[in-house]
């Protein structure tokens, strides 16, 4: 009887995980960097909060738009503003994304190309624990504006009503 159970729960968490990225969805999240989870040739230390905006256009593609605020040692403040994408591998929450970034702060103005490997964790139906690795290639001075790290983010999945086309 254990093993009866054990074999529906996987099938389960296997058909809820397929249908997390279906077309149509909206997604909202947020996100925590810094804290020494990063390094760039001039920052020692950084906190930085990230907030994410998205939509999937097409199963397991997501178009996403992002705003942070970043605090270091020596800057006041840095400002981004964002848009990129998500491709979610074989629905098992695995994504690879791609974006643009303009940040700016007093000192300086740049665009920066990103790239992220990261892992949703659902939590409930909507919710997700989001590790991410990430890496920003600066065209204003690469060694000192560059920045590779880690961020932990939430995100939550707002599921469209089946009962509107």
């Amino acid at each position: 009887m254990k093993k009866i159970a054990l074999v529906i729960a996987a099938m389960m968490v296997s058909l809820a995980s397929h249908a997390q990225f279906e077309a149509g969805k909206a997604y909202v999240g947020a996100s925590l960097s810094g804290l020494d989870l990063s390094y760039s040739g001039l920052t020692e230390g950084k906190l930085s909060v990230q907030g994410k905006v998205g939509y999937l256009l097409v199963d397991n593609i997501m178009a996403t738009a992002q705003l942070s605020y970043e605090k270091q040692k020596d800057v006041p403040y840095v400002l981004s503003v964002g848009a990129g994408g998500r491709y979610y591998i074989v629905q098992n929450g695995l994504y690879l994304g791609a974006s643009a970034l303009f940040k700016h702060h007093k000192g300086y103005d740049d665009l920066l190309p990103s790239v992220q490997v990261g892992y949703s964790f659902f939590v409930s139906r909507t919710v997700t624990i989001e590790p991410e690795l990430y890496y920003e290639q600066s065209f204003k001075n690469h060694s000192d504006y560059s920045q590779f790290g880690l961020r932990i983010g939430i995100g939550i999945y707002l599921f469209k009503d089946p009962t509107q086309n």
